[in-house]
């Protein structure tokens, strides 16, 4: 219902359709504005990934708390950067979830706050839309197409058949792959985020030192697992201990290579 009143609401102005969106469901404070024409117009985002480093993840209270500090101050860059006034946003959307509840709350709260200040539309978004959809504002990609989603919590492959249609063709029966890509960095003593880290680790290191296994290769479907390959590189670190930069960098290195394979 909420997607047909957008379509009159376009048609009633015959023009094209400027939407604010907002994103806070979990570590960034983000906005954009985008138009009908699937142009990105401009967007701000607020990383919180120095809040975070000392506890090497998210803390969600923390989070929640960042969001309410910089919500506004992201929005208005947004729309100073595109150069527009408030009054020109025909609608709103902000994520609705999957996220953190604290989060996601500020963001939901924010825009339906200028929804019925301009009153104008407000649309909630599921997180999920927002990565499957997102490839459409800056590559012309018609449906249906396959998507490799490896966003938070999950790891899937998806047919992407329309807005808000979905063909799982595949997903992680246990973790997560950013999961395990942040625990393998804590277990190496690297930063946080730990896949950027073991990224730049792996440079230096050596694919093919650790054959860690591979769960669920050679099945007849398109899942996932990960749990079994964190606990082999757990084992493999706690045999090699005291690790050495070069133990380090090859088990980064043989851990990507493994997931990327």
């Amino acid at each position: 219902n909420i997607l047909n009143y957008l379509k009159t609401y376009i048609i009633i102005y015959n023009g094209i359709m400027i939407v604010l969106g907002i994103e806070t469901s979990c570590d960034e404070t983000a906005s954009a504005i985008v138009s009908s024409n699937h142009e990105i117009l401009s967007e701000s985002i607020y990383s919180q990934i120095e809040t975070h480093k000392e506890y090497l993840g998210v803390v969600p209270e923390l989070a929640a708390r960042s969001h309410i500090d910089h919500c506004d101050k992201v929005i208005k860059d947004t729309i100073d950067k595109a150069n527009i006034s408030i009054k020109d946003i025909d609608a709103i959307a902000a994520t609705a979830g999957p996220g953190l509840l604290g989060g996601l709350l500020v963001g939901l709260t924010t825009a339906k706050s200028i929804s019925l200040a301009l009153k104008k539309p407000f649309v909630a978004i599921n997180h999920l839309d927002g990565h499957a959809l997102t490839p459409r504002l800056s590559h012309k990609l018609k449906f249906p197409y396959l998507l490799l989603l490896i966003s938070g919590g999950h790891t899937m492959f998806l047919s992407v058949e329309g807005p808000g249609k979905y063909l799982v063709l595949g997903q992680s029966i246990d973790d997560a792959m950013g999961e395990a890509f942040d625990k393998t960095g804590r277990l190496l003593g690297l930063g946080y985020p730990g896949g950027p880290e073991i990224e730049k680790l792996s440079i230096n290191g050596d694919i093919e030192r650790f054959k860690f296994p591979q769960p669920l290769k050679g099945r007849n479907n398109c899942d996932f697992s990960f749990s079994g390959l964190k606990t082999s590189v757990r084992q493999t670190a706690e045999k090699l201990s005291p690790l050495s930069n070069k133990d380090k960098a090859d088990i980064a290195a043989s851990f990507q290579f493994t997931i990327c394979e």
